[in-house]
């Protein structure tokens, strides 16, 4: 099998539904040899910044000099960037052999996207004898195919509305579904709010006395702009530290971040802070409130799919990105609540060109989204047939001092920044 067979295999993934439960998992994994057993686990669960932490963390492991794999989800444009082993993407061919020897041992069985990558990343870090794996859940937590590992430390970011019919309709169900990665007497980090999802969160460690650990009671963070302080557990206090991430909510993460860096310490893991301040500086995280220019033009890249994300993005937008006009280039799947979001940020618009986030019957169309606008946004829309057309469109438009925001859901992200900038993963094929 090579890697175009091996993508087209996984592809065909797709058509099974997404599929919430552990036991299929575990069986598939038992008969892979159990490769989650040989792995030290850090786990991530949370609606918003979980990728943000686990790259923080995965580039502060990895200056650290430890062989670090970190698992992501979703990809922006290619498949293979959801595995890494200390900044470094899957191989082709490691990418086509793992998956052809999940294919051998499944036999004709069913399994799902999610369950098979999750698979070959758990095969692959083993493989390799990385000194951590740093997982990303995927949806949830209690029944996410990540949910296999014993870690040595759980992060659970916030909990907002976020996949709501899956995973539940008010914050304390949601909550209780993240809390599913909380192991007994494993130490958790966490920025969960004050309000029913924290309520969950506490109670559940409690019930698992595992040590809970959160932001603005144990640790902190605080600053603006490129550098920031961190407050930390056992009254550590670092000052001027590297901000590669642009919006204030990137403090929360990378203190929680620092906060596993600790717990990893106390563990008996050596990490200075000459490593920690030289893995933050290195911290990239593409496509979330990415910034460059392309062709004289100004871009900012960002997945805010769901309403706090949304929200985020605004924050920054009016405080972070001084420019004549805003040009709006937004597409969602049509399973989101793309109200809630797209009303978020349409208002700071100039000009707002909907699009198809992507070629699928889950995508939103056009004129769907335009239809959540009120009267006096509506009037500022341009409905594009195309990816490629909406950016054509906001070039034309834009003047140097504008700002082309691109955002709504990553899938539409992915295909515009591959467009704008190339894969990620090209410079390795």
């Amino acid at each position: 099998m090579n890697c175009q067979q091996a993508q087209h295999f996984l592809d065909q993934l797709q058509l099974f539904k997404i599929k919430l439960g552990l036991d299929s998992m575990q069986h598939f994994l038992a008969r892979l040899g159990d490769p989650q057993r040989l792995l030290r686990c850090v786990h991530i669960a949370g609606t918003n910044g979980k990728g943000s932490v686990g790259a923080a963390l995965h580039a502060m492991l990895t200056a650290a000099g430890y062989k670090t794999g970190f698992y992501t989800s979703p990809h922006l444009s290619s498949v293979r960037e959801r595995f890494q082993i200390s900044g470094t993407y899957i191989s082709k061919e490691d990418f086509a052999r793992l998956i052809s020897r999940i294919e051998s041992v499944l036999d004709g069985r069913q399994i799902t996207y999610f369950e098979c990558t999750t698979a070959l990343a758990l095969l692959w870090f083993a493989e390799q004898q990385t000194d951590f794996a740093v997982l990303e859940v995927g949806m949830g937590g209690r029944l996410d195919a990540t949910n296999v590992v014993t870690p040595l430390v759980s992060v659970i970011t916030n909990v907002s509305m976020d996949h709501e019919q899956h995973l539940g309709d008010t914050l304390a169900k949601i909550a209780a579904e993240k809390a599913g990665i909380i192991k007994p007497a494993v130490p958790v980090v966490s920025a969960i709010a004050e309000d029913e999802s924290g309520r969950v969160i506490r109670e559940t460690c409690a019930e698992r006395q595992a040590p809970l650990y959160l932001f603005g009671r144990d640790f902190s963070g605080s600053g603006a702009g490129s550098l920031w302080q961190y407050q930390g557990l056992d009254g550590l206090k670092l000052t001027d530290l590297p901000m590669p991430l642009r919006g204030g909510h990137q403090i929360s993460n990378c203190s929680l971040a620092l906060a596993a860096v600790q717990l990893l310490q106390r563990q008996g893991w050596a990490i200075s802070e000459a490593q920690i301040r030289s893995g933050l500086a290195q911290t990239r995280w593409p496509g979330r409130l990415e910034y460059f220019r392309s062709e004289g033009r100004q871009f900012l890249l960002d997945g805010a799919h769901n309403p706090a994300g949304a929200a985020a993005l605004r924050e920054v937008l009016c405080s972070e990105f001084p420019r004549q006009r805003l040009i709006l280039v937004w597409g969602a799947m049509a399973d989101k609540d793309i109200n809630a979001a797209l009303r978020e940020v349409a208002p700071l618009a100039d000009r707002i060109i909907l699009t198809k986030a992507a070629d699928s019957e889950r995508a939103a169309s056009p004129e769907q989204l335009a239809a959540v606008l009120p009267e006096a946004s509506q009037a500022k829309v341009i409905c594009a047939a195309s990816i490629p057309a909406a950016l054509d469109q906001a070039r034309a438009m834009a003047a140097e001092d504008d700002l082309i925001c691109v955002s709504g859901s990553l899938y539409l992200i992915g295909a515009a920044r591959e467009l704008l900038l190339g894969g990620l993963t090209d410079a390795e094929e």
